[in-house]
């Protein structure tokens, strides 16, 4: 049997979640109203770091949705949602400047950011089979344990993928931080708005981690437990 104490821990994890996602959100609205005082777009913003830090072949381009910003390694693109894009806003500029710290990382050759990259095929192989493997591994966990092993193995590279995201997201929000402030676009007034507002996404990733983390505990829990 699986303690309590994992479906416990498991709720926790699931409700401050929910409470960092709410956060995020709200945070959000909140900086979006907030011009930078520059009028510059998070397009602007995009496309000047990306210059000042010498890069040329990468792409600014919209991406529809809210919070669905994002940097494409595979074919160099900084993908601004539509909040972002257009924006004048604290908000927008943090968000733009954060996932063209990605961009210097792909640079750079950051290192954890070549390591990501690598895993993606694995990640992606794991995910499309994962929860398959796992229920069959559940269900017949005292007649074929090796499928759950399987499985958690499976859910393993997920976890691994979700601590290896934490520097790399980490270092691009202090990368985008430091260029804010260099370039002007921020000032002694709204660079801690913008250090918030990054800091809240980056939550968002811990959680995401500390989450898989607890599920693959209980996973293995359930491997161990059938032998008692």
């Amino acid at each position: 049997m699986v303690s309590y104490g994992y479906w416990i821990l498991i709720i926790g994890i699931a409700v401050v979640s929910w409470i960092v996602q709410m956060n995020l959100q709200n945070k959000f609205k909140k900086y979006s109203k907030i011009p930078t005082g520059n009028g510059m777009t998070g397009r602007d913003v995009a496309v000047k770091m990306l210059q000042d830090n010498g890069i040329y072949d990468v792409q600014v381009t919209h991406t529809p949705g809210q919070l669905t910003d994002h940097y494409n390694p595979a074919n160099k693109t900084v993908n601004l949602s539509e909040g972002v894009y257009e924006s004048n806003s604290i908000m927008a500029a943090a968000v733009a400047a954060h996932e063209c710290g990605h961009a210097v990382q792909h640079a750079r050759m950051y290192a954890p950011l070549k390591m990501r990259s690598a895993l993606v095929p694995i990640v992606n192989f794991s995910s499309s089979i994962m929860t398959w493997v796992l229920l069959g591994g559940l269900l017949m966990v005292n007649t074929f344990p090796q499928l759950l092993w399987a499985g958690i193995i499976l859910f393993a590279m997920t976890t691994l993928f979700s601590f290896i995201t934490l520097p790399v997201e980490i270092n691009a929000s202090k990368r985008a931080l430091v260029w804010l402030s260099s370039s002007g676009i921020t000032n002694s007034y709204n660079h801690s708005q913008a250090e918030d507002a990054l800091r809240s996404a980056a939550y968002t990733y811990v959680v995401a981690a500390l989450s898989s983390l607890a599920t693959l505990i209980y996973y293995i829990s359930i491997a161990l437990g059938r032998r008692n």
